[in-house]
């Protein structure tokens, strides 16, 4: 049975310029990024958007939460410092050139017709769509629980890869810029997942790269300690915890996982306790 046509690969390529159009295109002159090869247009332009979400959102929320609403969400001796917050920015813009490299890779194989990737919702429905929208998040819950479980049980592989993330482990070391703040090969083992699941379970490339950007966003919001009470959300109320007692909630989105393999410790249970 052949794979993909040459005709419907061609729509993931047309896609991925659309994007090279609206970023680097608004960002840089055209003499700059055309000449380039396809891929390393889809570096710079995940790069510079990368960048750009890190930056504007860990700083808008910053200034959200410790200065426009200081001491609502945060109490005053918690908020971080700005040398703190200073260096999450360094070990992350360290590390955003080789994250930048997962979503090109994964453009590459998309267009070459090795996933299981469809181009629109109207391939398959949206019945079929909701369905394998489930399947494929299941999937990165799965694996990124347990790639972040092993980054901490394998030794070797805490001390020289995830020990970088961990220095920040008390409620006033912790910010939206520490979601970043990591060695570039542990952050990209921790979003492979994302792409694993596309050789598995059909999926939608826009929604795909969607929900890697998303990323960003997520990893800053549950770095912010504020605690938002929404089951089965795995907030930062206890991705906090993970930071302290580090054998804990090591899930991404939900709570599901470290509730079905034991490591679940909820935030509401430490308060009544204290």
């Amino acid at each position: 049975m052949g794979g993909p046509s040459v005709e419907y690969l061609g729509l993931f390529e047309a896609e991925t310029d659309l994007y090279n159009r609206i970023v680097l295109g608004t960002l840089l002159p055209g003499s700059v990024w055309e000449p380039l090869p396809r891929v390393l247009q889809s570096w710079l332009r995940n790069y510079l958007a990368g960048t750009l979400l890190y930056l504007v959102s860990g700083f808008l929320w910053c200034f959200f939460i410790y200065y426009l609403r200081r001491n609502a969400y945060v109490p005053k001796d918690c908020i971080p410092s700005k040398q703190a917050m200073s260096l999450q920015i360094m070990v992350a813009m360290k590390a955003m050139p080789w994250y930048c490299a997962l979503p090109t890779i994964t453009e590459f194989v998309v267009e070459k017709g090795w996933t299981k990737c469809f181009s629109s919702i109207h391939e398959v429905g949206w019945p079929m769509y909701l369905i394998y929208l489930t399947i494929y998040m299941a999937l990165v819950e799965f694996g990124i629980y347990w790639m972040h479980r092993e980054l901490h049980d394998i030794k070797p592989l805490y001390k020289y890869l995830h020990t970088t993330h961990h220095i920040y482990n008390k409620q006033n070391t912790l910010s939206p810029f520490a979601g970043l703040a990591f060695h570039p090969v542990d952050g990209i083992l921790q979003a492979i997942p994302h792409v694993i699941s596309l050789f598995i379970v059909p999926t939608h490339f826009m929604t795909h790269m969607l929900l890697l950007f998303c990323e960003g966003v997520w990893t800053a919001n549950i770095h912010d300690c504020i605690h938002g009470k929404i089951w089965p959300v795995m907030g930062a109320g206890y991705h906090t915890i993970h930071h302290t007692t580090y054998k804990h909630n090591y899930g991404h989105y939900t709570i599901w996982m470290d509730w079905m393999f034991g490591t679940l410790r909820d935030p509401e249970e430490d308060l009544k306790k204290a």
